[in-house]
């Protein structure tokens, strides 16, 4: 048989529990915010003195490459190569870089909540 302490069921009673939970309603509106302008934000990076850009959107989607016809040599396809993709991993953590902007103050203190977010 199950034995209760008096408070609530174990919880510490039902207004610490409806605090909880409007936290963590709050907690999911904001993440839900921070995802969205995430989602509707982009970064440009570029190598080789701007001769490659590529773009790329905060949700890890690439939208655009663009390169300079001078940039184009094709003798040496191997440095176009290396140039897109060194302005690829540039973009890369630039995303990582907005990503823990918008995202961090959510979830870096609270430690995803224990895992629940």
């Amino acid at each position: 048989m199950a034995k209760f302490n008096g408070y609530g069921g174990g919880f510490g009673g039902g207004n610490n529990m409806q605090q909880l939970m409007r936290q963590a309603q709050q907690m999911q509106k904001q993440l839900a915010e921070a995802q969205k302008e995430l989602a509707e934000s982009e970064v440009v990076a570029t190598s080789a003195g701007g001769m490659v850009e590529v773009v790329m959107g905060c949700d890890r989607t690439l939208t655009s490459i663009k390169i300079k016809p001078e940039a184009v040599d094709p003798d040496d396809v191997e440095m176009l190569e290396d140039m897109i993709i060194a302005a690829f991993n540039e973009a890369m953590k630039l995303v990582e870089e907005e990503q823990q902007r918008v995202m961090g103050p959510l979830t870096g203190g609270a430690g995803g909540l224990g895992g629940l977010f």
